[in-house]
């Protein structure tokens, strides 16, 4: 095998067989059945394991998914220790290379995509006579851009526009980023760099699709990024993560990552995936904000016509943007004022804001946001063709006087052609009034000394994207997690994400014999966690001796209030042992806490919801597991709020078809934490009574994993 450790990313626009015929399957034939039986045997002899039921049950459906005649999608739950990452690529691996496939496995985190390319694959790869090169693939982001890299530490930014100087304390670190790359001691990935990057720093010196200038930049051939795409083309497996599958499919498929048509889709930890979507496909735009950029767009082009000695394109461009802009800032001064008088309600943990009711945008708005829609796509298709004017003065096509200068301007007018594609879909979606697939609302944020209003839309059903873009178009697709199902049902899941009702199902419960390893505890709670004062000083007073009674904890909030109220309580002694969540980095804190443990001391560890997932704590390094409450989510952002009216409007109950499968996934998640292997076990302690005395408290009981329950 292989192993290019390399990266995908955007490349020219080729959505072409994006969204072709699906192949037809080559079947699972008795020879492809054959090679993925003796790749499964040969991997548990080379591990000394017998045969897990969970993980042959999983390779198996998965298998016969894949290779059906239609449909080819596949849903899986796989339980805590099923050994889920092997149970999907001995599988798809063969599968693929049978029917001329790739697979892109795509995780929900960088960690977890590292993991699986740096580690499973490779081992999976040894243990077995599967053979099969290996890509990992990030998006530019992830990468030192040399060019920019260049222009900051020689003070000759070629894009003085779009970052400020460096500070002084970011020019030694530049300058080490260039002593390793240019040594051949760091290949230019930001994760692979041995200190911390802050982004104020890292993010001057990287790039995205619309700033590269790809093959006409000078740097090319040295250029990390495509260093690394090379090898993405020729690797049957490709280790993405979820926002590099989104990006792709954004951009019709077959951009960054290969084809759907032709490719198995492997998306791994897949509970993310629908609020992943939502977040890619929401657009949002600040009034203020984009009169400044039209200022500097006016600017840049004038810039341009003195360096290239005004030519007759940008002469043209520029008249066309005169006329294409001409009312853009009076439009934009009429919308902010219409905006000032909205009822804007204030909240401490986010902006002032105003939602549209039902996402639908009232008339006056829609009738000023159609002609900036209109005029931002102008500016936008303006700016596409100064930009190929750009690329033809690189190629030699056209002759500008100081060409050579053309590289150094590319990146500037990508930027504001990419702001001004966002202007366009923001303002053409605020102009459909009638619209209420979206939610939609305007909020109030500071921009530097001034107060700026910032127009958000985001759909509010991001299966129908996925349904459309990915599960319609891909030759196939297993969606997995530990954590699919909601109250025993897959329906929550499938609605978020579009998945057809045809789509093959299945759960893998996991092999821990959890009676005997976990018990499960409600203390007799006098206050109801509705009444938060109460609540929260009765989880005061009963945390120190809930904490003593293992060696290490952790505990779980869904709110900093009650967060900082419990810690602040805890005598100083138990104070001293806690490691709370935002007073480091949280690799710190966990690092502290298991040298904590490994030196015999006690150690406990606070946080919120993103404690409840991903937190890796085996053994001695998770005893208990304290939970202050059911983790409901509180409705208070626009996009939750707007979901919930939605479906009351359809007379549906949005507490028990939203709220209460949600706060089963997340409990379940929380109570994750405590096993995490055969040899674990300790108390889980839930601080909420109504898990008892709520009609919904028996559905989340009974959804959870089968823990001892003690009295």
């Amino acid at each position: 095998m292989v192993l290019d450790t390399s990266a995908s990313g955007e490349g020219e626009d080729s959505s072409e067989g994006a969204k072709a015929a699906r192949t037809e399957s080559p079947g699972l034939n008795d020879e492809l059945k054959a090679t993925i039986q003796k790749a499964y045997s040969d991997w548990l002899a080379a591990r000394g394991f017998r045969p897990r039921r969970g993980q042959r049950e999983m390779i198996a459906k998965i298998a016969r998914a894949l290779t059906a005649d239609s449909g080819r999608l596949c849903i899986v739950e796989a339980g805590t220790g099923t050994g889920k990452t092997i149970a999907y690529c001995l599988p798809a691996i063969p599968v693929a290379q049978a029917a001329e496939k790739q697979v892109v496995i795509a995780t929900a985190t960088v960690a977890l995509q590292e993991q699986v390319a740096f580690r499973d694959l490779p081992e999976l790869a040894e243990e077995t006579e599967l053979s099969f090169k290996i890509a990992l693939a990030k998006g530019r982001g992830r990468y030192i851009c040399l060019n920019r890299l260049e222009g900051l530490i020689s003070g000759k930014s070629r894009e003085p526009e779009l970052f400020d100087p460096p500070s002084p304390s970011a020019l030694p670190v530049y300058n080490r980023l260039v002593e390793q790359f240019a040594g051949g001691k760091w290949d230019g990935d930001r994760d692979s760099w041995p200190d911390a990057l802050e982004m104020h720093v890292w993010r001057p010196v990287t790039n995205d699709r619309a700033g590269c200038s790809a093959g006409r930049c000078s740097y090319y051939h040295q250029c990390p990024f495509f260093r690394a795409r090379q090898q993405v083309s020729d690797a049957d497996v490709i280790v993405a993560n979820h926002d590099l599958v989104l990006a792709d499919l954004s951009l019709g498929g077959g951009v960054v990552l290969p084809p759907p048509a032709d490719t198995i889709y492997i998306l791994d930890e897949a509970h993310h995936l629908p609020d992943k979507t939502r977040s890619h496909f929401t657009v949002n735009t600040r009034l203020q904000a984009a009169d400044e950029w039209l200022t500097q767009l006016s600017k840049t082009m004038e810039d341009m016509s003195r360096r290239f000695r005004d030519p007759s394109e940008l002469r043209t461009a520029q008249g066309r943007l005169a006329g294409e802009s001409g009312d853009i800032r009076n439009q934009l001064a009429d919308m902010e004022r219409m905006l000032r008088d909205l009822p804007f309600s204030s909240r401490a943990d986010r902006p002032e804001t105003y939602r549209f009711p039902h996402g639908e945008v009232p008339e006056p708005l829609a009738e000023l946001a159609k002609p900036l829609g209109v005029a931002f796509n102008g500016v936008n298709s303006v700016l596409d063709e100064v930009r190929e004017s750009l690329q033809q003065v690189l190629d030699g096509d056209l002759d500008w006087p100081n060409r050579d200068q053309a590289e150094a301007c590319l990146p500037a007018i990508s930027q504001l052609n990419s702001r001004a594609e966002g202007a366009g879909a923001l303002f053409t979606d605020f102009g459909d009034a009638s619209r209420r697939s979206a939610a939609r609302w305007a909020s109030r944020v500071k921009s530097g000394s001034t107060v700026d209003v910032e127009l958000t839309s985001a759909p509010l059903r991001p299966g129908d994207i996925l349904g459309e873009a990915l599960w319609e178009s891909c030759h196939g697709a297993v969606a997995t997690s530990a954590t699919l199902c909601a109250l025993g049902s897959f329906d929550r899941f499938r609605q978020l994400a579009g998945v057809a009702p045809a789509a093959e199902e299945v759960r893998i419960p996991s092999p821990f014999d959890f009676a005997n390893i976990a018990t499960f505890t409600v203390p007799d709670m006098k206050s109801d966690p509705t009444n938060a004062p109460q609540h929260t000083r009765e989880i005061g007073d009963l945390l120190p001796e809930l904490l003593e009674q293992e060696r290490s904890a952790l505990a779980l909030f869904t709110s900093w209030r009650q967060f900082n109220s419990s810690v602040a309580a805890l005598p100083p002694a138990v104070r001293s042992r806690c490691r709370l969540q935002d007073t480091a980095s949280r690799q710190v804190l966990l690092d502290a806490h298991r040298r904590a443990i490994d030196d015999g001391e006690r150690s406990y560890l606070f946080g919120l919801a993103s404690f409840a997932e991903g937190l890796d704590l085996p053994g001695d390094y998770c005893r208990h597991v304290i939970i202050a409450k059911i983790p409901f989510a509180v409705p208070d952002n626009p996009v939750d709020e707007a979901m919930a009216e939605w479906m009351e409007d359809q007379g549906r109950n949005p507490f028990f078809e939203i709220a209460v499968p949600d706060a089963s996934l997340r409990l379940i998640q929380a109570c994750g934490r405590l096993i995490r292997n055969e040899t674990d076990g300790g108390r889980i302690t839930l601080l909420d009574n109504r898990i008892f005395t709520k009609g919904y408290g028996y559905d989340l009981l009974e959804a959870l994993p089968p823990y001892r329950l003690v009295g």
